[in-house]
């Protein structure tokens, strides 16, 4: 099968230097990222924590993550659609900005002592709605202005700042436990979040070649996504093979706590340094990918992260050390950066840029579908023969996406 290459339009960006850290418009979306990325690890962090304070409940608090989940199961390709309906500047400008207002509101509820659950869940959601709101349009804005050759290379620093935020969790953790009151990181984040609005102001307002005009209908737009996402076989393939890969990468990463400390016996601060290795592994992926894709084809290195992520799982499932559950979050970490970075960039590649909002939001509902039920049952799965049964499961569970690949003969994608 031959790659799906497609004809995009070209941007003022495509015969600028080879640097991605010369284009203007990356620099602005990596500051404004940034910014917004801290904010949102200390929010996902100290809204839970908040809420076990003021309620003593773990049900509270697994509630709340449950919540953070919805948005991008059920939105995610509603969204999209607005992305490429609307200026992308003025839709990530609106994005951050109601982050922003949220939790300067959720801040002056507590501090005036008139906080409820309710005001929690309902912000916890919405919160994390814009929060992917900004991502789609991200992702679109760098479809634009960043030239086909450096794609691989804009995602890759992306991914890099966002294990790198991932690994600093628990130091972001200890700082908000530190303060006085729990809900001043809702003020700080606040305040990020800001310095994020100011920082995507300075992008220039573009519309991409072919958007959609007023003159279709949301729904017209909507179908038109479908279409395209249909019509581009190679990336349809992938996206039902990415459920499965979701589905096991869940059992694996719902399993490793537990694990941890059921089985290994580690206290909070050996856990925190453990899981620190899968994002050490993170940043390696990140920095070996533009290399990769520059030496081997897309669908192969593809097909070899989904095996090697069997692998992965497979050391979990015969783990008896700390230093083998280390081995297998560090290869865990890298492989698993390397393959996500690679389905960004074909998705981006191969989709015409006045529709990337809509398959990125497709995509990305699709993604999670199976995340639930997978976690949900690993669950089961521990309680009746232990964690190294579901982490056996997961390993399994890839050689046999691994088989379907080469079945689909993506293995020879460009």
């Amino acid at each position: 099968m031959s790659s799906p290459e497609r004809q995009v339009a070209a941007t003022p960006e495509a015969s600028a230097s080879t640097s991605i850290w010369r284009n203007r418009p990356f620099l602005i979306l990596f500051l404004t990222s940034a910014f917004a990325t801290c904010g949102a690890k200390v929010y996902e962090l100290a809204l839970p924590l908040i809420l076990y304070d003021m309620t003593h409940s773990p049900l509270t608090m697994t509630t709340m993550r449950s919540i953070e989940f919805l948005p991008n199961l059920l939105l995610a390709m509603f969204i999209g659609v607005f992305v490429d309906r609307f200026s992308k500047k003025r839709w990530s400008q609106w994005m951050v900005f109601g982050q922003m207002i949220l939790l300067f509101l959720l801040y002056a509820l507590v501090e005036s002592g008139r906080a409820e659950v309710a005001h929690f869940y309902v912000a916890g959601f919405l919160l994390m709605a814009f929060n992917y709101g900004y991502g789609n349009a991200r992702v679109s804005i760098i479809k634009q202005v960043v030239p086909k050759p450096l794609l691989t290379s804009a995602n890759a620093r992306f991914s890099f700042l966002y294990t790198l935020i991932d690994i600093m969790g628990p130091a972001i953790s200890g700082f908000i436990l530190l303060l006085s009151s729990l809900h001043n990181g809702l003020l700080i984040t606040g305040i990020a979040y800001l310095i994020a609005l100011i920082a995507v102001s300075f992008l220039e307002k573009e519309k991409a070649p072919g958007a959609a005009t007023p003159q279709s209908s949301f729904w017209q737009d909507f179908q038109a996504g479908w279409r395209e996402l249909l019509s581009n076989r190679p990336l349809w393939m992938i996206t039902i093979l990415v459920i499965f890969l979701n589905a096991t990468s869940g059992v694996y990463e719902a399993m490793i706590i537990f694990f941890a400390k059921d089985h290994l016996n580690l206290d909070n601060s050996q856990l925190g340094l453990v899981l620190s290795v899968a994002g050490a592994g993170g940043l390696i992926g990140s920095t070996l990918v533009s290399r990769l894709r520059k030496r081997f084809p897309t669908g192969r290195i593809m097909g070899t992260t989904i095996l090697l992520l069997g692998v992965s799982y497979l050391l979990m499932a015969m783990a008896q050390s700390t230093w083998m559950l280390c081995l297998s979050l560090f290869l865990s970490g890298m492989i698993g950066t390397i393959e996500n970075i690679c389905i960004w960039t074909f998705r981006q590649e191969s989709t015409p840029a006045h529709m990337i909002g809509r398959i990125s939001g497709i995509t990305g509902s699709i993604f999670k579908l199976g995340m639930v039920f997978s976690i949900y049952g690993s669950g089961w799965v521990t309680v009746w023969q232990g964690p190294w049964a579901a982490f056996l499961a997961a390993a399994i569970g890839n050689l046999l996406i691994f088989l379907v690949y080469r079945r689909l003969s993506l293995w020879r994608l460009a």
